[in-house]
């Protein structure tokens, strides 16, 4: 996927394969780094975009304090037949607020640290060469989303990161450009909603080709082969709307709820699904919070399905498109999470759930958190609405954070009531939601569907395997249940699904979230070490485990 004239620049890829034009012009690799401190600025030395100033592969590696802000510029200039109409630059996403300059004027701001925004430049660009500068504050603000990171980092907080952390690049388009395109799909009926782009518009997908006028237009798909993990069918297109082309693709996937018998249970295509899944952090040791390459993720994707898994829980973060292309492309499904924001209370997010309190507790927003929270989630819906890989969303995890779950449950539910909604994942329930969501780490699992809902144990496991050579820190370590023999480890997993998730499939689970795919830093309780260098447990007896899991969730229904 990578484009041939960036093949050697750093994230080369298309970042945006689902909505992908002729026109690409990409910014990432060298940019100089200075630090803002008490209006003097002050150069810190080369930086390679998008890795985050914090990582080895930035070159940095090095910190931000509160009360410095980092400078990033660069400059660039296009060849004449790339300018069109108007210029668009883009940021993958920056962290947490980044103000934009092209050629020492000002372009906007963005506020947050996870999700993509632009601007359009047109007017700021010259002939010849061109600066770009983006000033970047990270406070890291609690009122703001901010996942796991921490400034002292330890057990399941993480090293922060701040600064550009995805691709920035630019695209030229015509004077009527299409915006963006919705594409919702119900058994093999798809609907088509454009934004934007000249009124008659033409569709290609295939063979066949369909003009229309307006922004909407719907087709019944002949001979429909639906998407899923064990057959990842995408329908790629062609979208003519005048001088504009942009190639994409479909996928016909329906999730829903039924009632079978006296339980409730997560359908895929119509039939019941068990989802089997692992705890996806999104975390690597050279990069942070960006792999040296896309492909990265690929391999984690892959290794997943290698070892029996269908089903990715993206736990607090949101990745670049590409993450989700891949897991489109090759038949992983997602369950994305919302990133939190707001105070994190150990006692009550943590020590009270263990005990056993886990309702009738919910914290206290402000009305600037409550903004910011509520906007990024719609702005998440958006920005993932057309991949088929995600089909579950959680709202709030463990409590953290948590304010008004029936409220927000209601209002993003309605957004996209394609997808199923777990408003409070482990704990802190309310009245709505559409799973009964679990999370068991220190006692046997005795799990109990309430009829009405299905039964998601969405963490559970976190054994710890530490393998020296390949763990971040030598001295501390971060589990549940602790191995130093790969044996030991392999049989006390087995003996967690054999004697424990299989007995609770008759009680109506239906889906699993294992954590986790990968140690990250401390914390050691991954099916792989953090370096991705090491596998600690055996396809051959994962596999078996997942077609066993499978067998014992089918057997009910016949």
């Amino acid at each position: 996927m990578t484009d041939t004239k960036f093949a050697n620049t750093p994230w080369g890829e298309y970042p945006r394969p689902q909505f992908k034009r002729d026109s690409y012009f990409n910014l990432n690799g060298e940019w100089n780094l200075s630090v803002l401190k008490n209006d003097v600025l002050s150069p810190v030395g080369t930086i390679t975009v998008p890795y985050p100033p914090e990582s080895e592969l930035s070159g940095i590696k090095r910190p931000l304090e509160n009360d410095e802000q980092y400078v990033y510029t660069k400059t660039f200039s296009f060849e004449p037949d790339f300018i069109k109409n108007h210029i668009i630059l883009h940021f993958g996403a920056v962290d947490q607020i980044a103000e934009v300059k092209i050629n020492d004027l000002s372009v906007g701001e963005h506020i947050g640290g996870y999700l993509p925004f632009s601007f359009d430049i047109t007017s700021l660009i010259l002939e010849g060469e061109n600066t770009i500068t983006v000033t970047v504050t990270d406070k890291l603000d609690l009122e703001l989303a901010y996942g796991k990171q921490r400034k002292k980092r330890g057990g399941m907080w993480y090293t922060p990161i701040s600064g550009i952390w995805q691709t920035v690049w630019i695209e030229s388009v015509c004077q009527k450009y299409v915006e963006n395109i919705s594409i919702k799909t119900n058994n093999n009926h798809v609907k088509f909603t454009v934004c934007g782009g000249e009124d008659t518009k033409t569709i290609i997908i295939g063979d066949d080709s369909y003009t229309f006028n307006g922004s909407e237009f719907e087709i019944d798909v002949k001979d429909a082969i639906m998407w899923s993990p064990e057959n990842p069918h995408l329908y790629y297109f062609e979208l003519i709307s005048g001088h504009d082309h942009i190639n994409s693709y479909f996928a016909l996937r329906d999730i829903e709820i039924k009632k079978i018998g006296d339980k409730a249970f997560i359908c895929l295509n119509g039939k019941p699904y068990f989802f089997n899944g692992l705890l996806d952090q999104g975390y690597y040791q050279d990069g942070i919070y960006t792999p040296r390459s896309a492909d990265e993720y690929k391999k984690d994707i892959m290794l997943a399905k290698d070892l029996g898994f269908n089903m990715l829980r993206k736990h607090i973060k949101i990745e670049p498109d590409i993450f989700y292309y891949y897991c489109d492309k090759y038949g992983m499904i997602v369950f994305q999470d919302m990133v939190n924001s707001g105070k994190y209370n150990f006692f009550i997010d943590t020590a009270l759930p263990t005990i056993g309190l886990k309702k009738g507790i919910t914290h206290r927003a402000s009305k600037y958190r409550r903004e910011h929270f509520e906007q990024s989630s719609k702005e998440t819906i958006a920005l993932l609405q057309n991949h088929p890989c995600v089909c579950y969303y959680t709202i709030f995890n463990e409590g953290w954070g948590q304010y008004d779950a029936d409220r927000i449950y209601t209002v993003l539910k309605t957004l996209d009531p394609s997808r199923v909604w777990d408003a409070t994942s482990g704990w802190f329930t309310e009245k709505l939601s559409d799973v009964k969501s679990e999370h068991v780490y220190f006692k046997k699992l005795k799990l109990k569907s309430d009829g009405s809902r299905p039964l998601v144990l969405s963490e559970f496991g976190g054994y710890s395997y530490k393998i020296m050579e390949h763990a971040f820190n030598q001295n501390k370590t971060y589990g549940y249940r602790f191995f130093d023999d790969k044996e030991k480890f392999l049989e006390a997993i087995k003996s967690l699904y054999l004697d424990e998730v299989i007995p609770n499939i008759k009680n109506g689970l239906c889906a699993t979230v294992l954590t986790q795919i990968s140690d990250v830093e401390n914390e050691t309780n991954g099916l792989i070490t953090y370096d991705r260098e090491v596998v600690k447990v055996d396809a051959d007896t994962m596999q078996n485990l997942s077609n066993l899991v499978n067998q014992a969730f089918m057997d009910q229904f016949e």
